[in-house]
């Protein structure tokens, strides 16, 4: 059964850039949503922001790049500990057609790294590959290795071809100098069987990523049948995908400079691109905990976010 999710209203200065958010294998790092709400190739069914309403596979310049870049600027300025800024958020980095202008851009102000999280599905671009070269990481993903398995776990455009996105990632991986972590997100029942992980095992050969980070579903996903393997499960698929493989590991403990942005503002910028904890938040903004939750039981009094409940977690999302 597909969960429902808001579609958050855009306020009069949208916001390009949020966080830093306490990624488990980034460290504290600043969100760069170059897209409307939703925007993507794909409806993943593990999806954290709930159904792709519209799958689409155009490039188009969606939001400006020039006011994206002067947001960047801001919140380096701001004096949070950022360990790098990543394109992610609200749907698939690559669709943006100025993804090349603002890493250049990005290049020009600051040494910390540029990390982007992409769904591969348009690596078979030329234009794609070249915007993405002057990255230092780049985060593809590939659940599925047949048709089948793609159709369930991925449901694409139509247009979209597997073996195009293999040949995109081979292709990538031969022009790319920075460090390719190709992702695999797990889905119980789904992509986990042996028949589909030897064929997944035989695309990492041809890939050549730096390393092959396994995933499951944590947070609370588009589809309720989405269900997350178990820790010993993770191993066993590790084990046998061999040495470049790890389990992503949870965030733990980090200090953060405490933002000087209006705390109320910030948990909702944030959590319209992912759903969060109380914990999550705290680390994100620097906050004591106890302040982060007097403002979410204002926040879901006033209507204008909701909790969650997930594998025994509180989330919070827009209402």
């Amino acid at each position: 059964m597909t969960r429902p999710r808001p579609h958050p209203q855009p306020s009069d200065q949208e916001s390009f850039v949020y966080g830093p958010v306490p990624s488990r294998r980034l460290g504290f790092s600043l969100g760069i949503d170059l897209l409307p709400y939703k925007t993507c190739s794909m409806d993943c069914i593990y999806c954290q922001l709930g159904p792709s309403p519209k799958k689409r596979v155009g490039r188009k310049e969606l939001v400006p790049v020039r006011e994206v870049l002067a947001q960047i600027k801001r919140a380096l300025a701001g004096g949070q500990k950022i360990d790098c800024l990543t394109f992610s958020g609200s749907g698939e980095p690559t669709l943006h057609a100025g993804l090349g202008r603002i890493i250049a851009g990005i290049k020009r102000i600051t040494a910390i790294p540029v990390v982007v999280l992409t769904n591969s599905s348009l690596l078979s671009n030329p234009k794609v590959r070249r915007d993405l070269r002057a990255a230092d990481i780049v985060v593809p993903s590939l659940d599925a290795v047949t048709p089948s398995v793609l159709a369930k776990v991925n449901r694409p455009h139509p247009s979209l071809n597997l073996v195009k996105i293999i040949d995109g990632l081979v292709r990538f991986r031969k022009e790319f100098k920075g460090q390719i972590w190709l992702e695999v997100m797990l889905v119980e029942g789904v992509n986990d069987g042996l028949p589909h992980l030897k064929k997944l095992k035989e695309a990492i050969a041809l890939i050549k990523p730096d390393k092959v980070q396994l995933n499951t579903v944590v947070r609370p996903p588009a589809e309720k049948f989405a269900r997350a393997l178990s820790i010993e499960e993770l191993e066993n698929i590790k084990s046998f995908l061999g040495p470049t493989a790890e389990i992503i590991a949870d965030f733990g403990t980090r200090d953060q400079v405490p933002s000087d942005r209006d705390t109320g503002e910030a948990i909702l910028s944030t959590i319209k691109r992912r759903p969060m904890t109380a914990q999550d938040i705290s680390l994100s903004l620097g906050k004591p905990l106890e302040e982060v939750c007097a403002h979410l039981v204002r926040l879901v009094r006033q209507r204008r976010l909701k909790g969650l409940s997930h594998k025994g977690l509180e989330y919070y999302e827009p209402l």
